[in-house]
């Protein structure tokens, strides 16, 4: 990060770049949760009936998503982190780090907060064919897994919407 930062952002690719990223890193992180354990049921389990928690749980997830990539985007722009970011690879880092904050935001605040709004002591783990402690260790694991997924993805993308691409790309393609 050296701070020589060539490129710059304008509204169109900040925005643009927060909410593609968002949902686009939604989508990578919702698959995770979801073939890793069916977390997006659980999500949306604690805010309807069991019947469509599927459905509920993908559309509170991208939402959030979405919100989340616009954060990332408001935050990536300030001049402050412009002067210290100026390649690919550091808006990747960025979206990890981010990434990572986010999950435990989400793990140690936000989705408790949910649980006590529905009357939750416990989340089931019933998607698992193990039980206990090492049910609550899987689970765990994925939805860091799928945070840091997010992150990644969403440092990405919105580096590419920006016209930042990875070094050695330029080579092989014309950009802007």
């Amino acid at each position: 990060m050296s701070g020589d930062n060539t490129q710059s952002l304008d509204s169109v690719g900040i925005w643009g770049g927060g909410v593609t990223g968002g949902l686009v890193a939604g989508i990578a992180m919702g698959l995770v949760l979801h073939l890793g354990g069916n977390q997006i049921e659980l999500l949306g389990g604690l805010a309807t009936d069991p019947g469509t928690a599927v459905g509920v749980g993908w559309t509170i997830h991208l939402m959030l998503s979405i919100a989340f990539g616009l954060l990332f985007a408001v935050i990536v722009s300030r001049k402050a982190i412009q002067q210290l970011v100026d390649n690919f690879s550091d808006y990747v880092v960025m979206g990890l780090a981010f990434g990572s904050v986010l999950g435990l935001f989400a793990g140690g605040v936000l989705f408790p907060l949910a649980m006590e709004r529905a009357g939750v002591a416990a989340l089931p783990l019933p998607f698992l064919p193990i039980t206990g402690p090492t049910a609550e260790l899987f689970s765990a694991l994925v939805f860091g897994l799928g945070h840091l997924v997010y992150g990644l993805v969403l440092g990405s993308v919105f580096a590419t919407i920006n016209g930042i691409t990875p070094s050695g790309v330029r080579d092989f393609v014309a950009i802007r």
